[in-house]
């Protein structure tokens, strides 16, 4: 008997933990494999035994680099997986980055946990290790976009760039006679660094991201917006700390400070990266320069107009000056990172400026600015929070609900099947009643760990 099931191990009726299980007759597969992310209840899931036979899993296909599409990888490989990870090269570059910023996190804080005794577990152990990401990496093999690869006898894959970050792609896949498609995170049509995404014309079952299927972007000029936001904060003196995703958002909100310097728009300032994976995604701009909107040259004039900080001390001494000054520093959600350092020094001044610039997800510190919280638990200590707090929707990476209506205009027939992923529930909520009322198609919103049993659809 025929089988094709797809088992949703995450991203189901939240925003993180992509990680979706295939099932083809003998062939089993994941596509994506990250991290739960947010409040303490999700995170806890990364520590759940994961519902599957790792000895029977095949190879894993990856969308694109982020950690909560591709840091649970490490651990599956302790589990057990000794199978290939299939994805483009920024992909892959991006991820290698990405899980051993992640590894050494989890060690970090496990030793602290240790030392301190703060953990319920003797001893506290990380996640998983550096060893572990090593051997992961030994498992990368690099795909080509727009080009159907046949992994298994009756299983073939197309990468097909989707903007969003670098490398980032939806994947095709068909077996069985049929077509499933993946989104991945779909970026914006419009991208001061990134090419419009690409669109599928053809799907028998669709699994799409839904994080802005609820709400269009505001109509402004982020440039203009930012400008706005930095010549105010400098006509009180202050600074503007900006909690920035290392990958994509920091480049671009460089970008377009650059272009405001350049065109004089904005004053001469010192303007600062502080986030050792950011200035290592830099060098992955470097490295792929076909994949986005900038040449050599502009990414290098680029980098010189900022002080790039690797070591934690030069850090230190930054964020105690009080001269006024521009600080792009991890992480974007406010949940670790050096700008948690920034903020200890300058989110109790009036004059100071917080710019969130991205999605801010549920039970992390970015939400509770973005939802007007009077104080803020950093390392331990509350904050008042003084500083004035800034949001730029129109910088989110992610396409909204009229670009993700626009994503799929071109399928010529209509799924048999829509499966809404990686979303909040109003959001999934709102764009299966968008998608059902002006396409009429039949759309779910999966429960996690739910199986869905795709031929008897």
């Amino acid at each position: 008997m025929n089988k094709l099931q797809v088992h949703f191990l995450g991203a189901s009726e939240t925003v993180t933990g992509s990680k979706y299980l295939v099932e083809s007759n003998d062939v089993s597969f994941l596509v994506d494999c990250g991290l739960f992310q947010g409040i303490k209840e999700l995170r806890e899931k990364n520590w759940d035994v994961l519902p599957i036979d790792i000895a029977t899993l095949d190879f894993v296909l990856l969308t694109h680099g982020h950690l909560d599409h591709t840091g649970y990888l490490p651990k599956l490989m302790s589990m057990g997986f000794k199978g290939a990870i299939y994805g483009t090269a920024p992909t892959l570059a991006i991820a290698e980055v990405i899980l051993k910023d992640s590894a050494k996190i989890q060690e970090e804080e496990a030793e602290r946990a240790n030392e301190e005794g703060f953990s319920k577990h003797h001893p506290a152990e990380p996640l998983y290790t550096l060893d572990d990401v090593e051997y992961t990496l030994s498992r990368f093999k690099v795909v080509e976009v727009d080009t159907w690869i046949k992994i298994k006898p009756d299983v073939e894959v197309r990468f097909q760039t989707v903007g969003h970050i670098l490398g980032a792609c939806f994947i095709e896949i068909k077996t069985q006679g049929k077509r499933l498609v993946f989104s991945g995170d779909v970026g914006r049509e419009i991208d001061d660094l990134l090419f419009a995404p690409k669109r599928p014309t053809e799907a028998d079952y669709l699994f799409i991201e839904s994080t802005y299927g609820d709400r269009l972007h505001p109509n402004i000029d982020p440039k203009q917006a930012l400008k706005e936001i930095i010549l105010s904060t400098l006509a009180k003196n202050g600074s503007l700390i900006i909690p920035s995703f290392a990958v994509e958002r920091a480049q671009e909100i460089m970008y377009l400070i650059w272009q405001l310097s350049l065109s004089g728009e904005i004053p001469s300032i010192n303007s600062i990266l502080d986030t050792p994976m950011g200035a290592k995604v830099l060098g992955i701009f470097e490295e792929f320069a076909s994949w986005h909107r900038l040449d050599k040259i502009e990414c290098y004039k680029m980098f010189a107009s900022f002080k790039i900080v690797k070591e934690f001390a030069n850090t230190l001494q930054l964020m105690h000056t009080k001269t006024p000054k521009i600080v792009i520093a991890g992480s974007g959600m406010v949940t670790g990172g050096r700008v948690l350092s920034y903020l200890t020094t300058h989110i109790e001044d009036p004059n100071n400026t917080v710019l969130l610039v991205g999605y801010q997800g549920e039970g992390t510190r970015g939400r509770q600015l973005q939802e007007g919280c009077h104080e803020v638990k950093i390392f331990g200590k509350y904050y008042p929070v003084r500083a004035k707090i800034e949001m730029l929707q129109n910088l989110s990476a992610h396409a909204d609900q009229n670009e993700l209506l626009n994503w799929v205009k071109d399928i010529k027939t209509p799924p048999k099947k829509v499966f809404l992923i990686h979303g909040e529930r109003q959001a999934l909520d709102a764009f299966r009643v968008k998608l059902t009322t002006t396409l009429g198609w039949n759309c779910t919103i999966p429960t996690l760990y739910q199986i869905v049993d795709l031929l008897e659809e």
